[in-house]
């Protein structure tokens, strides 16, 4: 019975905004401009409210594996595979209360598998493009705890996410395994999107106001909105700081090393499309000519829960990791040292 019923969720979620030939899956519906949300006391299309994406985290990866080739959804027969996967991994935690440990299945929430392929819509491929030369080479000089077997002498031996700054954009904007907050709050000409990981807020004026000067640079751009219609946000943002990975470990099928570099010549255009009461189809474009032959976009569907609780993100406490890495470091170095000095 369970599993029926997440098959059933699973199989109409991400297709309320259009409708989809049910024989070909290589194509996601266009968003529907059918529904007219209400309006703000101001006038503007009222967005406001929760959107948490942890109903998105059922194991679709933002890479599509190569095996699918061009489909964007997957079979009934792969889909119930993957949906017994989820099922096995929601186990974990109900395994652990009866055991009485505690273990992964604690921190990782898992929701109902849907039959997206990848997060990634284009290239048609469903993966990230090629790096540049350039590109490549920004990303072997970045550093991070999740690089493999790498020495830590001082802060810039970490990344943004280690030092609980920032996990920059587009990472943000994607599931992981915990803290999916997301709230949108409007005033006139503002709308603020609240991000639950690393306690951010992205402002993004609707005025009309231009960009900032361009030699300003900020871990999370410079947005720019503006109401294309009676239903779709457009956003653009530029002026990124570069230091951030566009990617994160944390989503599934990420590169695993948090080394997908952001330029300060990167441009990211997104659509919020409110498509009924309860759901927004997400799009963006990514567009960074220094590190990617090629822009790529990406799409996923969110759904209205008023009730999700954003908590504080204390992420480490007291602030002490970093230091400990480093000294953990050192004195692993100085042992080997001391260990080769006596042979």
């Amino acid at each position: 019975m369970r599993r029926s019923a997440i098959l059933l969720l699973a199989c109409t979620l991400p297709f309320s905004g259009g409708v989809l030939a049910q024989e070909d899956l290589t194509q996601l519906p266009e968003p529907s401009d059918d529904y007219q949300p209400e309006l703000t006391s101001w006038g503007e299309p009222d967005f406001r409210g929760g959107w948490p994406i942890d109903h998105l985290n059922g194991r679709t990866p933002l890479q599509r594996d190569p095996q699918y080739g061009n489909r964007q959804l997957l079979t009934e027969e792969e889909y119930a595979e993957r949906a017994d996967m989820v099922e096995a991994l929601e186990q974990r935690y109900q395994n652990e209360e009866e055991s009485g440990t505690m273990g992964i299945g604690h921190w990782a929430e898992v929701a109902a598998a849907n039959r997206r392929t990848s997060w990634i819509t284009s290239p048609a491929n469903g993966r990230l493009p090629e790096f540049t030369p350039e590109g490549q080479r920004l990303s072997d000089a970045m550093r991070s705890t999740w690089a493999q077997g790498q020495q830590f002498d001082w802060v810039d031996d970490f990344d943004s996410w280690d030092r609980c700054i920032t996990r920059g954009l587009p990472a943000s904007m994607f599931p992981f395994m915990y803290n999916n907050g997301m709230r949108i709050f409007q005033a006139p000409g503002l709308v603020a999107l609240q991000m639950e990981m690393l306690h951010e807020v992205r402002m993004i004026p609707t005025d009309g106001s231009a960009h900032i000067p361009a030699q300003i640079g900020q871990w999370l751009g410079d947005s720019r909105g503006r109401w294309l219609d009676h239903n779709t946000l457009e956003v653009v943002t530029t002026n990124f700081r570069p230091g951030p990975s566009a990617t994160n470990i944390g989503t599934t099928g990420s590169p695993r090393e948090n080394d997908t570099p952001v330029s300060d010549q990167a441009r990211m255009t997104e659509w919020f499309h409110m498509v009924g009461p309860d759901e927004i189809i997400y799009e963006f474009t990514w567009e960074d000519p220094v590190v990617f032959t090629q822009p790529w976009s990406a799409r996923l569907e969110w759904q209205r829960d008023d009730g999700f609780g954003i908590y504080e993100y204390a992420c480490h406490e007291g602030n002490v990791q970093i230091r400990n890495y480093i000294t953990a470091s050192r004195a692993e170095r100085a042992q080997a040292a001391a260990d080769g000095g006596g042979e």
